[in-house]
């Protein structure tokens, strides 16, 4: 079976009652996980920014404290692991600033990460190429949250 354009979606699913349209939602719940995080996302926590960034943020704590930190293979493994599920709440929001916040987050936790990542260029590649991820993102925000994201980035970089 092929998926149709999001634009005949859109239009069939205009001919649809609100009853037949919370059925079709609670289906796509239950279908995927990742369909049941978005509607959670969009239900009750993309009214409050904040508190999704800092639940995030205390998610990513809780993922780098339980890295395996025997060898640079598995502390790579995790790291790609916690920034697929940061990549994927920032999809959930899709607005600028969370994904400049937690993905600035993120480089800090990396850049304090013990043992050092100096010792690994795999891992320095990951923090360099979200570190212009970072950059590239922050261009397109007002200039007073870009100096304020500006002086938490120059802190990572030293």
């Amino acid at each position: 079976m092929k998926a149709v354009s999001i634009k005949i979606l859109k239009d069939e699913l205009k001919h649809k009652s609100a009853n037949e349209l919370l059925e079709l939602s609670l289906k796509l719940a239950r279908f995927k996980k990742e369909n049941k995080e978005l509607l959670t996302y969009l239900l009750f926590e993309s009214h409050d920014e904040d508190r999704y960034i800092a639940t995030i943020k205390s998610e990513m704590d809780v993922m780098f404290e339980e890295i395996n930190r025997k060898s640079f293979f598995y502390i790579r493994k995790s790291v790609r692991k916690i920034l697929t599920s940061i990549k994927k709440h920032i999809r959930y929001s899709k607005k600028k600033t969370t994904e400049v916040e937690l993905l600035l987050y993120f480089c800090l936790k990396l850049k304090e990460f013990r043992p050092s990542i100096n010792k690994s260029p795999r891992i320095q590649n990951v923090l360099v190429t979200q570190i212009r991820l970072i950059e590239k993102t922050m261009k397109t925000l007002h200039e007073d949250l870009q100096y304020d994201y500006n002086l938490e980035l120059d802190e990572i970089k030293k």
